[in-house]
């Protein structure tokens, strides 16, 4: 099993998110209060979040998340409360699109800037 580990500006912040709009569930927090580390599931799928509160060191991770239909997914964490950016340089980052090499994607970035692929492949 690989377990992707995500630098992340705030725990606490990016656990609300992952599992209030994204559909993860917690696994553990450590500690407790005000966490540094955590770790989440989704389904079969396991991620940690790591704190690196310095602007440089947050926000250039990715992870890709294969599921079997990226459109309903989308519209469920639209429904969950996610903020659709609008990035004329990145359309895949608006809303799922077919891909050239034959998948269908979303790019979901969290609050400190990583980068969540969900994919469809067909």
């Amino acid at each position: 099993m690989l377990i992707p580990i995500l630098s992340v500006r705030d725990v606490a912040e990016a656990i609300a998110f992952y599992s209030g709009v994204l559909d993860f569930q917690i696994a553990f927090a450590w500690p407790d209060e005000k966490p540094i580390y955590a770790g989440l599931v989704r389904g079969g799928d396991e991620m940690h979040l790591t704190l690196a509160p310095q602007a440089d060191r947050h926000g250039r991770g990715s992870a890709m998340v294969l599921c079997d239909d990226v459109d309903a997914l989308f519209e469920s964490f639209r429904a969950r409360g996610l903020t659709i950016p609008v990035r004329p340089e990145s359309p895949v980052h608006e809303a799922p699109l077919d891909q050239t090499w034959g998948t269908r994607e979303v790019y979901i970035d969290d609050p400190s800037g990583n980068t969540l692929i969900f994919q469809q492949r067909r």
